[in-house]
């Protein structure tokens, strides 16, 4: 890979309000985006040069797609690694395809960060009610049964507080491939997120204080009421983990506070949500570092502008968008989403107190 000019274009796979926020840092940067996603109408095609509609199985169709890019990024992690790999023969890939295949498996994900040496709640891998009951046996209860593949917002995952409650917990998840995880007793909830460049150069925000509500991340703020050292292992953390990934771009890792010490969770590679903080509390955005690191820019300071909080909209919290808009020191973004669903991420606010 090497320095991508103004003037280029970015392909973007998938079309919500990732990529919407990725094209809206680009076009600042003088970059056009192209969109490929399966959906009509998505957040994205609202401020990209163009969009291609298509299944990401399409083979035909992401090879017309690459053609008329310079690099190809995405927005989520449930883009196939296979499309991640064609696309790559054809064009530079960033974040690479191996970060994909780490992250779309919890048991791959969870292994590859225990053997870096790093901490990690135990699990087990279930693929029978039969193999339930004894990692239950093994790991004890409360526990927490979660599909390797797919979940997210809390989906896919069914809590025990009992043995008993084995059969119950794998007809919640569809009697599907699966992880049991321990239940970790934790004072709190952080995420890292680490730019890294093509040079190996890295810059972090965070830790961020995540709170969630029925599974949905609800606010992030910073700073995190966490000790420095707490604070410096969770980078630390990060940080290894971009590494070991040979990672280009912005990675997203989430961690469970106990005590001093931080417990890996999950990764996301790609921006995310408890980094929609950094647009205007900042000095440079989540999304434009990942643009810089992707096309192999200096990346930008992360500097905090001041304690930030950043509170997701979630359903019908963004028909409230004239009260929200009255307040004139919140920040309002509103994804441009024509329905409002239960658990469906409809906005964001963000305040920026400056001491």
């Amino acid at each position: 890979m090497t320095v991508l000019p103004p003037g280029s274009t970015i392909g973007i796979l998938g079309g919500g309000q990732l990529g919407r926020m990725i094209a809206q840092a680009a076009a600042r940067l003088g970059y056009r985006c192209h969109i490929f996603c399966p959906e009509i109408d998505g957040p994205a095609s609202h401020v990209a040069a163009k969009t291609v509609n298509g299944a990401f199985e399409d083979e035909d169709a992401l090879r017309a797609f690459v053609k008329d890019v310079d690099i190809v990024t995405y927005e989520f992690e449930n883009v196939p690694a296979a499309t991640a790999r064609l696309l790559s023969e054809h064009a530079p890939l960033a974040p690479n395809a191996r970060a994909l295949e780490v992250a779309q498996d919890r048991i791959t994900e969870k292994s590859f960060v225990r053997d870096l040496g790093l901490g990690v709640p135990a699990f087990r891998a279930v693929s029978t009610l039969e193999e339930l009951e004894a990692a239950i046996a093994e790991i004890g209860t409360p526990a927490i049964l979660k599909t390797r593949r797919f979940g997210y917002d809390g989906k896919g995952q069914a809590r025990l507080a009992t043995p008993a409650d084995a059969a119950a917990a794998w007809d919640t998840i569809g009697r599907k491939p699966a992880i049991l995880e321990a239940m970790v007793a934790f004072d709190g909830e952080v995420s890292v997120l680490v730019a890294r460049g093509q040079d190996g150069r890295m810059v972090h925000y965070g830790p961020v204080h995540n709170v969630h509500k029925n599974g949905i991340l609800d606010i992030s703020r910073v700073p995190a009421p966490f000790s420095e050292q707490l604070a410096a292992s969770a980078v630390a953390t990060a940080e290894k983990i971009a590494t070991a990934l040979d990672y280009v771009g912005v990675l997203a890792i989430e961690l469970f506070v106990v005590g001093d010490t931080v417990l890996f969770n999950e990764m996301a590679p790609r921006v995310h949500n408890s980094g929609h903080w950094t647009i205007e509390g900042a000095v440079t955005s989540q999304f434009e570092n990942h643009v810089r690191a992707i096309c192999g820019l200096p990346l930008g300071a992360t500097d905090p502008l001041g304690r930030v909080e950043m509170r997701n909209l979630i359903g019908e919290d963004a028909n409230h968008w004239q009260t929200l808009l009255a307040d004139p020191t919140l920040h309002v973004h509103l994804y441009g989403k024509r329905e409002a669903r239960p658990g469906r991420k409809m906005g964001h606010t963000t305040r920026v107190v400056r001491d």
